[in-house]
């Protein structure tokens, strides 16, 4: 039994991460925001509350002796936080960024020291769990140096992940926090969190802003990726409760590509005025154009921020370039370039690819936000209407083809009643009244009444402030959303089909967890039998899906439509061949799962006898090899 004074909350964000607290000793008071002592220059130190999500590979000159200084050490192990970020936007080769986005990348060997991407090979490289496991390290480091007698490896604590995170990325995630000591952990979706902060704020007046039948639309564009949750209001017994019925893909959009956007905008200035740039300092101007983007969004009195453009030597381009960004020019561009009022049936695009394409992380193709949430919205419509989903609020577009409102079409989607915001993209007041527009047409031409908007958090704190309360909501105090694992999850079997020259075995998806299975449960499954093949080298193919809501445990899918299962890493292993089986022998199994508390899936193969069973993990097998 955990002897914790705190609940403990962490957003471990793609460029921000905070900590957030509640004593427990203490019912007067709410849940509070740590102070993070970093560096913020060589040898200056503040404590914001926000931990920059950035690590920089100093050259060994770059820093002189105590330098590096911080409260609890002089020697940290990573320069990380502010001081890392602004030294990168003058050394951008040498800067750590979106490692969270790396974390759940399934094309790239997430154990391997591949960060900074792209950068010369003088430059020291570190994977995307070790950049984890280093913002964790600040964070541990940072809180117990408040708070010696209360060390965070004997609190609560609740670190959120993006509800589109697949097994694996969730599997990484609590690995890196118990590389470093923390012991009593749990794994929260950042949709779930924002909206355990509003709930915490709101208080009982909650159930005056919302009532049985709602469906909450959760929008959360961070720094690199665009969550979307759909939460229903629910009567039990009289009283409301709410259960989270949807999650969106995992969408690679956000901050980072805005940033990447205006980047090159500048670039087209300078053009303009006859001034070339060249493809490395694209990097610089991309950080540059972040702070920039974050300074103008924000609410203050400033109409533009200087970007400087770095060089190699005067030779190079004579003197130093110079420009500026404008608040005009920045909410413009962002607000036609991402959030465009589309239609609902204007779906995301993806483009030809070619063949070859550098490794990179896998960003959405089709920029337009607005686009993937009528996508996600129609996307579980059409998915409800097929399976008489309970919660649908079905309805469809009377301006397609001059059909009325309430009949079915393929444009139906499920309409939202409210609406939450979060992620710090989200604070300019410009993007969220587009967004809120361009919803509240796709309702008024269904006619549907326009969202109600949950307000009252901090988008840049908000998840922080959620997980804290949520650990609090484990433990019987608050209303809990119900919602289980945010996937259907199968493991392909092989058809049992004669050979044919050319031709791989069909692959049929056998479903091994449904979705809502819930955290510390096992799915219940028939005692259908399969062969193990032990003793050699094979892989095991898994799939995901967000669509397929009614798949049952047990359920086996001989066909699917296009886009309904997501195939995931493969598991590589070689399991073992004891009692008397050789190597290459068939034994057969029948399979369990079940989901741990920190919602990672957990499957068994039984072998028939129950002389011996074999453990299966989305532990990334193939990438410690």
């Amino acid at each position: 039994m955990s002897q914790a004074l705190y609940h403990v909350g962490i957003d471990l964000g793609t460029t921000h991460s905070v900590i957030a607290y509640k004593d427990k000793s203490d019912q007067n008071n709410g849940v509070q925001l740590l102070p993070i002592a970093q560096l913020t220059a060589p040898g200056q130190v503040e404590e914001p509350l926000q931990l920059a999500s950035f690590v920089y590979q100093a050259h060994h000159h770059e820093l002189g002796e105590g330098s590096r200084t911080l409260p609890w050490t002089t020697e940290p192990e990573a320069l990380v936080g502010t001081i890392a970020r602004n030294m990168g936007a003058k050394s951008p080769t040498r800067l750590v960024s979106s490692a969270k986005s790396w974390l759940c990348h399934a094309g790239v060997n997430r154990r391997e020291a591949i960060l900074p991407a792209g950068s010369p090979e003088e430059v020291e490289k570190i994977s995307p769990l070790r950049a984890t496991e280093l913002y964790l390290t600040h964070l541990h480091d940072a809180w117990n140096h408040r708070f010696p007698n209360a060390p965070i490896s004997e609190q609560d604590v609740t670190i959120t992940v993006p509800a589109s995170f697949d097994p694996a990325a969730r599997e990484l995630t609590a690995e890196a926090a118990r590389s470093i000591g923390f012991e009593h952990l749990t794994l929260l979706e950042e949709p779930q969190a924002a909206l355990y902060s509003w709930l915490n704020l709101a208080a009982d007046d909650w159930r005056e802003q919302l009532e049985t039948g709602d469906t909450i639309l959760v929008v959360d564009v961070g720094g690199g990726t665009t969550d979307l949750s759909l939460v229903a209001v629910n009567d039990d017994d009289g009283n409301l409760s709410l259960e989270r019925i949807a999650v969106g893909e995992h969408i690679l959009l956000g901050g980072d590509n805005m940033d990447l956007a205006l980047a090159y905008q500048v670039k087209a200035k300078l053009a303009a005025i006859g001034k070339d740039i060249q493809p490395w300092q694209i990097q610089a101007i991309t950080q540059a154009c972040r702070d920039a983007k974050e300074t103008l969004l924000a609410d203050n009195d400033i109409e533009s921020v200087p970007i400087v453009v770095p060089s190699r030597g005067s030779k190079l381009l004579g003197t130093t370039l110079k420009c500026e960004l404008t608040r005009h020019e920045v909410t413009q561009f962002l607000v036609e370039g991402f959030f465009p009022n589309v239609s609902i049936d204007n779906q995301p695009q993806q483009a030809r690819r070619g063949a070859l394409t550098q490794m990179g992380l896998p960003y959405a193709q089709d920029p337009a936000i607005t686009k993937h949430i009528a996508g996600f919205l129609s996307k579980h419509g059409e998915n409800a209407e097929q399976t008489n989903d309970p919660y649908a609020a079905m309805v469809s577009n009377p301006m397609l083809g001059g059909q009325p409102a309430e009949a079915a079409s393929s444009a139906s989607f499920r309409a939202p009643t409210a609406i939450l915001f979060n992620g710090g993209v989200l604070k300019s007041d410009r993007l969220r009244a587009r967004l809120l527009d361009t919803i509240n047409q796709w309702l008024t031409e269904a006619n549907k009444p326009n969202l109600k908007v949950l307000t009252g958090t901090d988008l840049d704190l908000a998840v922080a402030h959620g997980a804290a309360y949520y650990s609090e909501v484990r433990q019987g105090d608050g209303v809990r959303i119900r919602g289980g694992i945010s996937s259907s999850f199968y493991i392909g079997v092989e058809s049992a089909l004669p050979a044919i020259p050319g031709m791989a075995p069909p692959m049929e998806a056998y479903c091994i967890a449904p979705f809502g299975l819930e955290e510390g449960s096992e799915a219940v499954m028939p005692k259908k039998e399969f062969g193990l093949v032990v003793g050699e080298p094979v892989h095991f193919q898994f799939f995901g899906s967000t669509a397929r809501h009614h798949d049952q445990a047990g359920d086996l899918l001989d066909h699917w439509a296009d886009g309904e299962l997501d195939e995931l890493p493969e598991v590589h292993l070689t399991l073992s061949a004891d009692n008397g089986r050789q190597p290459g022998d068939i034994v057969p199994v029948t399979l369990r799962s079940s989901v741990d508390e920190l919602g990672t899936l957990q499957l068994q193969a039984i072998a028939s006898d129950n002389q011996e069973a074999w453990r299966v993990d989305f532990d990334l097998r193939a990438e410690q090899e």
